[in-house]
């Protein structure tokens, strides 16, 4: 029997939340969430280790864009799947999150685009491929 991959949602809006969470545990995900940087840092922590952040780059403590670079240079996470959850259209800031290696989603999402760039980020299906 496989474990669940955990995916850890770092975003300050509670909607989020309460539609993500039914919606990828349905899928089979195991899902926590963090509200601000400080409870992501503490998540991130934790073990075992989420195996995918969902992150906002806009908190309330801070730049999601910067915690990203701080995972990129630690050891154990500088590999760690990360996809952006985002309302950001400026391009240079989703340029930069590229550049970090995360996949992007821009707000408002589906559910069904949100789950495809979840599996293509595990390497479960190839872009373009239908679900």
């Amino acid at each position: 029997m496989t474990t669940a991959r955990h995916l850890l949602v770092v975003d300050d809006e509670p909607h989020i939340g309460l539609v993500l969470r039914p919606y990828l545990e349905q899928l089979g995900y195991r899902v926590s969430f963090a509200r601000t940087l400080d409870e992501a840092r503490t998540a991130m922590r934790a073990l075992p280790p989420a195996d995918a952040l969902l992150l906002d780059l806009h908190l309330p403590d801070g730049s999601g864009l910067d915690f990203l670079r701080d995972l990129r240079k630690q050891g154990g996470t500088a590999r760690l799947p990360v996809l952006v959850l985002t309302a950001e259209g400026e391009d240079r800031i989703l340029r930069e999150a590229r550049r970090l290696g995360a996949a992007l989603v821009t707000k408002p999402f589906s559910p069904t685009k949100l789950s495809q760039r979840i599996a293509m980020m595990f390497g479960d299906i190839k872009e373009g491929e239908p679900e």
